[in-house]
């Protein structure tokens, strides 16, 4: 994977002024995977979607964004009407057997990378109030992390200057190592009493990604370095065979912090007689392609989870291995930790945008 290829969550504004965000890391030939964030007012109508009240100018242009961003029901109803109003942006995966979001690259006007936009954020002259406190927290986690400024991205509402000084401050961390020292970073400073947790939900609680720092909120997640990127589209093909309810045991949350985020599984336990499975498809991993099931299992933790049971085949060799996707549309699928690690602090609840 080059230097060039988007990764998730790279902004892709389009010539016709949506805005989209890249998903993922496998991407076809001439394509960009994503999911549709903010659409212009003037072709919402085009959606069956509720939109929020509050609307973002970007340019000349106000946009608006659905209410649920991530349900299945309104990803099929953007499915529908892009096919009926937008078709190029549509496209069917020989490789999942469906259709996806997808924005070619010769519809595409710009992109923005995070870690680009921070760059820009750190030399540009005058910033306003939340720029500044942007600036401020990410150098303070960069200094006592020891991680790279290099190694953070701006991201949401900052980066595409459609912010407010009520918005939030969504940050990436590129890399799993990096991130997880941020991590601890975070929890020290919280500890301390520079930062505090912020909470909406019991997953907030486990994934600890949201805080307050003087009197602002923020969000952060972290990014593949390129090094980290495992796999290429076309190299494996997926076929669901059931959904399935099961008990699990966490033995490898490397790759937990990313989206999709995954975790190596171990200990398969069906919860109803329709989730009992041959040995040869029991899953070896826990793939999850809802943004808020991120890091929310550490190694050696027991997890409850519904989703759609794939076989996984690589092309080249043949060799087949099996594992639970959670976000593949089938129902109310979840990632549910049984045991919640302890919390330092909290506080309140946020309205973070990063999810």
């Amino acid at each position: 994977m080059d230097d060039l290829t988007p990764r998730d969550g790279d902004v892709i504004i389009t010539k016709d002024g949506f805005i989209f965000y890249a998903f993922g890391y496998e991407h076809p030939p001439h394509r960009i995977i994503s999911f549709l964030k903010y659409v212009p007012e003037g072709l919402s109508n085009a959606f069956s979607i509720q939109y929020l009240r509050r609307k973002w100018k970007l340019g000349g242009i106000t946009l608006v964004r659905a209410e649920k961003l991530y349900t299945t029901d309104n990803y099929q109803a953007l499915i529908n009407a892009l096919k009926k109003s937008f078709p190029n942006y549509v496209c069917f995966c020989p490789f999942r057997l469906k259709e996806l979001i997808s924005v070619p690259l010769d519809s595409v006007e710009r992109i923005l990378v995070p870690r680009d936009c921070l760059k820009q954020l750190l030399l540009r002259g005058k910033k306003d109030q939340l720029q500044e406190l942007a600036i401020e927290l990410i150098s303070l986690l960069s200094e006592q992390s020891g991680v790279s400024l290099d190694d953070f991205g701006i991201h949401g509402s900052i980066a595409l200057e459609m912010h407010t000084l009520d918005s939030d401050v969504d940050f990436i961390v590129y890399g799993s190592r990096n991130f997880r020292r941020v991590e601890e970073t975070i929890e020290g400073l919280v500890k301390e009493g520079t930062l505090s947790y912020t909470f909406r939900n019991r997953i907030d609680r486990v994934r600890r990604h949201k805080g307050r720092y003087k009197g602002i909120s923020f969000v952060y997640n972290a990014v593949r370095n390129y090094d980290e990127v495992r796999s290429k589209y076309g190299e494996r093909r997926y076929k669901p065979i059931k959904p399935v309810a099961f008990r699990c045991i966490v033995m490898d949350d490397e790759e937990a912090m990313f989206r999709p985020a995954v975790y190596r599984i171990d200990g398969y336990r069906p919860l109803n007689p329709e989730s009992a499975l041959e040995d040869e498809k029991i899953p070896i991993e826990l793939v999850s392609m809802i943004g808020c099931y991120r890091n929310v299992a550490r190694k050696g933790d027991e997890v409850e989870a519904f989703g759609m049971l794939e076989r996984v085949e690589h092309v080249k060799t043949g060799r087949v291995h099996y594992r639970v996707v959670v976000g593949s549309g089938v129902g109310e699928e979840f990632i549910k930790p049984l045991l919640m690690r302890p919390l330092l602090r909290a506080r309140g609840s946020d309205n973070a945008e990063g999810d």
